[in-house]
């Protein structure tokens, strides 16, 4: 996202000769305003900030980052250390590449560090910072938190809501055991099946059929234009005062496409609203219908508004499609790499299975080497590779530099998962490491931090792992996989919101020895 800053940047200038010339003198003025209370702190003895390379007045360290930003902060610790700073613009950011700093940050200041980093066309949407991910730390964010995990995501609820999983796994299967011997694009296929899953347990009680379908292809293109603004470069995040310019449109763009995800919304939510009215007929329980029953019970000092509810169905999906389908797409990738781990989980699966029986859920916990497989897989390449950043309420001290209030604090997990110093052969796609029973999803060990760590860890934790989980077993039970004729394996990376294969993952696959997948009910 960063990285396209200096592109965008150019492109504005080139279509705005004198404006820019008042914009460039205005931030010069704002620079050296900053440039020169950094000074006066020094003279004062206060702790210095972290060391970092140098930038350029006005825009700083922006002309030179990497697209690859995980990677390229983690060179970046090799000559500066494990806490650094970059000016990218008119904000400070701050990179912590070690545990022991992760852990000040996460869990000794974890309070002062509970608040985000909030991106200028989140604010676009009526209902923007209502959610569990940008909410200020605080009562509002308490209450919501308690929904995710407790009412939507807690164990029992995930238990009741199985049948939609289970149905969209299985509908999955069906579709491929059709393609066989056809190249398959593994991450889009996973993509389709993840968000049928979450959109059909978000309001699959509510609406189904063709009138289910159509709503849920609306929605799936509202939402790919939602990522694809939350992932474009934004002057204004680099430049907040220059937020109420929104010199690229972007917060214009994000209220219209916010305006249509509303309108499907409350379309669902009235549907809802008349079916739990209809004392005959009151469906299948689905999360919609729970986040209602809440909103109408809700506690008066810290009510579940509507905004909240709406919030809420937006981070489901935003923030379970991509996250789940890219991990299921690199595990399948990086087994396909090394044959002998494909074997030993597919050995596992017939012996907990059953060669000729279907996956169900209840059999994840009984498979060891699978899970030393995911956990493998997330630490090579974990779903946010810096998190979402943290940004500090006040002012204050880690790792003997201070921190100022309101700096983008990241935390690069991927180079924690890959530090020599912490894990043998870091670069090696290893679940075997993972079989004694290290590596957990907690938050605890602040060297394996796949879902983040503290009060902001994942909400979505244990929903991302049954699903993920889910997800993989049975493409290994189901199916062989190869490569097409000719075609290499290619496992690098790409930077973006969500960690994914730089180049798509293109496979052909046979099914096993089940004998009719498509007889699944």
């Amino acid at each position: 996202m960063i990285s396209h800053f200096s592109q965008a940047l150019s492109n504005f200038c080139n279509s705005n000769d004198d404006l820019f010339f008042v914009f460039l003198a205005l931030l010069f003025a704002l620079w050296a305003a900053w440039f020169a209370s950094v000074q006066l702190k020094k003279a004062r003895g206060q702790k210095p900030l972290p060391p970092g390379p140098w930038g350029l007045p006005l825009v700083g360290n922006l002309p030179f980052l990497d697209p690859e930003l995980h990677s390229y902060f983690a060179t970046l610790a090799q000559t500066y250390g494990p806490i650094l700073t970059l000016k990218l613009g008119g904000k400070i950011s701050i990179v912590i590449s070690s545990p022991a700093i992760a852990r000040e940050v996460l869990k000794e200041q974890d309070v002062t560090f509970a608040n985000r980093d909030i991106p200028v066309v989140v604010t676009a949407m009526d209902y923007g910072g209502h959610d569990i991910v940008f909410t200020p730390y605080g009562a509002e964010w308490r209450m919501l938190r308690k929904v995710c995990v407790k009412d939507m995501l807690g164990h029992a609820t995930l238990d009741a809501f199985y049948s939609y999983r289970r149905r969209e796994i299985q509908n999955m299967i069906k579709f491929l055991s059709e393609k066989k011997g056809c190249p398959i694009d593994v991450g889009e296929q996973m993509f389709v099946t993840v968000l049928n899953v979450i959109t059909s347990m978000l309001w699959g009680g509510t609406i189904e059929g063709e009138e289910g379908a159509r709503i849920g292809a609306e929605f799936r293109e509202t939402v790919y234009e939602i990522t694809k603004l939350l992932g474009s470069p934004n002057v204004s995040d680099f430049f907040p005062w220059l937020a109420w310019l929104d010199l690229q449109g972007m917060n214009k763009q994000m209220k219209l496409v916010a305006t249509k995800l509303e309108s499907i919304f409350d379309k669902i939510i009235g549907m809802r609203t008349k079916l739990e009215g209809n004392k005959e007929t009151t469906g299948s329980k689905d999360f919609l219908q729970v986040l209602l029953q809440l909103k109408n019970a809700a506690d008066a000092k810290t009510p579940l508004t509507m905004d909240h509810v709406r919030a809420l169905l937006m981070d489901m999906v935003v923030g379970g499609t991509e996250t789940t389908s890219n991990t299921v797409e690199f595990a399948l990738a990086e087994m396909m790499n090394r044959p002998e781990t494909i074997k030993k989980a597919q050995q596992e699966l017939e012996e907990i299975v059953g060669k000729d029986n279907i996956v169900e859920e209840f059999h994840i916990q009984k498979l060891p080497y699978l899970q030393a497989v995911m956990k493998e897989v997330l630490r090579l390449h974990p779903a946010l590779p810096l998190m979402v950043p943290h940004c500090p309420s006040e002012s204050t001290v880690v790792g003997n530099y201070t921190i100022p209030r309101g700096a983008r604090v990241f935390v690069n997990v991927w180079a924690i998962h890959r530090d020599p110093t912490i894990w043998e052969n870091p670069v090696e796609f290893l679940p075997e490491r993972f079989l004694n029973g290290n590596g957990d999803y907690s938050g605890n060990d602040f060297n394996y931090l796949p879902f983040g760590s503290g009060r902001r860890i994942c909400a979505g934790m244990p929903m991302a792992e049954r699903m993920a989980m889910f997800s993989l077993a049975s493409l290994l039970h189901y199916f062989d996989w190869d490569l097409p004729m000719g075609m290499k394996l290619d496992l690098s990376e790409k930077f973006g919101i969500v960690l994914k294969k730089k180049m798509p993952l293109i496979a052909i696959l046979k099914p096993r020895s089940l004998e009719n997948p498509t007889s699944i009910n």
